[in-house]
């Protein structure tokens, strides 16, 4: 999701005055950017919540995973390395069953949670049990769909056993979707009452550091985890991690003026970021990942609602993008070169797929061009015409109008205008909505301007498969992961695209042992979604960070959250 979002104390008003204005250093500032035990992060979209099987935007998954570890993660070389776990399971140590349908793994052995409680294989199950309580309404159960059962063997072995033949046993309970909850913290929290949970704002974790303060949408202070099991780490103090102001400052704040160590998510156009590089306070880190900025279109009506007031429900089609040569339309009307281009340019390259990486998974039959002619031809073609001379085609009656929102950032509003510039010449009326994005990536069931509930025609963000295996991100498609009123909006479909050829093609990789076999239905599946016109991918973007010249030992991984190794980040000699 715009996996598919972040950052410190009691510098409150002054600094965020600072930010904001992009004035210099104060005085204040100066002292505190001189204490050299405390790490500042500076995050332009702020954590709201901080349980990350209920969270859907990058900005919470990072703010957890502080706090939070999972059993293992794969680092920047797409090799698993363990967190929770004693050892990566393989055939020859006895962890992955020969037949394909389990896997068992050791656990560390005298691991506590921040509260001295012990760490076990049952909070391991309890996890398991959480994700997959449908009063949950967990964001990321799709990660452990394949699981039959999981067992705690001893108090440090963990059997998951799968419900059939899995290539992609290592999906459950690694990196960012993996992390481990604490069962003596959320049992009673386990159901309908999790929104409930103090644990949600100050959780107890087995990670480096643990929260000592949290104000959603504003600031969390971190200290260090004293039962941390690995010594000598972690190397700071205290974090700060501050929410607020946008892209652009946060940038500034961490490569000029040196008032922040790091800034997440630099979605800021290229020749700004080049300028203030050269400052020399700090480097932007640009590693390319599989993140694609993607326009998804709504298969369903916004503008309906049922009897009990869902909009965007499937009792609805959309009133034109029901329509493929429509769909076709637009994805022709979108300049991806200039997009890239001219917004992005060495942190994003224009692509018209969602699987870039790892490259096994690239197709090379998916192409796109950018042709409004042709576009034009193809909506005369469905029937769309301006038959009232208003400058916005229309047919039996309905307008083609459309409401396209995405979070609020000048790089997104940016492309909003070029793909508005475009749809207007050739005959479609178009309102740009942004959103806050501590809003739009929050997953608030409760709030309609999320983009799980995408009430709107068309919405834009940044998301990728979590994992080197995109069984689980290419799951999203499928028809029984429609995001609706029924599961809370909590599961990835938000399109409401549902096409049982790209279920099948889905099934079959999901049992594929033959690596090369199962590529190729990845590949497939891409290719049908593309083919289809289901979404419009944009830019595949790097995941671009802000570091400080005194910060070391950052090492960003492609398939976990940006703060994965941040127990190794400290002071640099230099």
């Amino acid at each position: 999701m715009s996996r598919l979002f972040f950052p410190v104390s009691v510098l409150s008003v002054a600094l965020s005055v600072t930010f904001a204005a992009c004035s210099p250093q104060t005085t204040q500032n100066q002292t505190s950017t001189g204490d050299t035990d405390t790490l500042r992060l500076l995050y332009w979209q702020a954590p709201t919540i901080l349980n990350p099987h209920l969270a859907t935007g990058f900005k919470d998954f990072d703010a957890a995973r502080i706090v939070y570890e999972p059993l293992a993660s794969y680092d920047q070389n797409d090799q698993l390395i363990p967190f929770l776990a004693a050892e990566i399971p393989t055939v020859e140590n006895g962890g992955i069953a020969k037949d394909g349908k389990s896997v068992t793994w050791k656990l560390k052995q005298d691991v506590k949670w921040a509260d001295g409680e012990p760490f076990t294989a049952e909070d391991v199950v309890f996890t398991y049990q959480f994700i997959t309580n449908p009063d949950v309404a967990s964001a990321s159960i799709e990660y452990y769909s394949t699981i039959e059962k999981v067992e705690a063997l001893d108090n440090h072995t963990v059997k998951i056993t799968f419900k059939d033949v899995n290539p992609g046993w290592a999906v459950p309970f690694t990196g960012q979707n993996g992390m481990i909850l604490p069962e003596h913290i959320f049992a009673e929290y386990n159901g309908a009452n999790i929104r409930e949970a103090p644990a949600n704002q100050k959780p107890i974790g087995t990670g480096p550091y643990q929260v000592v303060e949290f104000k959603p949408g504003d600031i969390i202070i971190y200290e260090p985890n004293s039962n941390y099991w690995d010594e000598g780490k972690p190397y700071f103090e205290r974090i700060e991690l501050k929410g607020g102001g946008d892209a652009v400052s946060a940038a500034r704040a961490v490569l000029q003026t040196g008032d922040a160590d790091y800034a997440y998510n630099l979605q800021v156009e290229a020749n700004i970021l080049k300028q203030l590089e050269g400052a020399g306070k700090g480097k932007v880190v640009a590693n390319f990942g599989p993140y694609v900025e993607r326009i998804m279109i709504n298969f369903t009506d916004p503008n309906k609602a049922t009897a009990e007031g869902e909009r965007s429900s499937v009792e609805f089609p959309h009133p034109f993008f029901s329509d493929k040569k429509v769909r076709q339309a637009f994805n022709l009307a979108v300049d991806r070169d200039t997009i890239s281009n001219q917004l992005y340019g060495p942190t994003g390259r224009p692509t018209p797929q969602l699987l870039v990486a790892p490259q096994t998974y690239q197709s090379d039959k998916i192409s796109s061009e950018f042709n409004l002619e042709k576009a034009a031809s193809l909506l005369d073609e469905a029937g769309w015409k301006d038959s009232n001379n208003n400058g916005i085609r229309d047919k039996n009656g309905v307008e083609m109008q459309v409401v396209f929102q995405t979070s609020v950032n000048p790089v997104r509003q940016k492309t909003q205008e070029i793909v508005k510039q475009a749809l207007e010449s050739i005959g479609v009326g178009v309102e740009l909505k942004s959103i806050d994005a501590s809003v739009f990536f929050s997953g608030d069931p409760a709030n309609t301007d999320t983009l799980n509930h995408f009430y709107a025609d068309l919405q834009m963000f940044n998301t990728g498969n979590d994992s080197p295996d995109p069984q689980a991100h290419m799951k999203w498609w499928t028809c029984e992961e429609i995001a609706q009123k029924s599961n809370n909006w909590q599961k990835p479909n938000y399109a409401r695209y549902c096409n049982p050829e790209y279920d099948q093609l889905w099934q079959q990789a999901s049992t594929e042992l033959d690596p090369q076999k199962r590529a190729e239905l990845f590949r497939k599946m891409d290719e049908l979604l593309q083919a289809d016109f289901a979404v419009i991918p944009l830019v595949d973007r790097a995941n671009t960070q802000g570091v400080s010249n005194r910060l070391s030992g950052v090492q960003p991984s492609p398939w976990d959250a940006n703060t994965w190794d941040i127990k190794n980040w400290q002071r640099s000699s230099n």
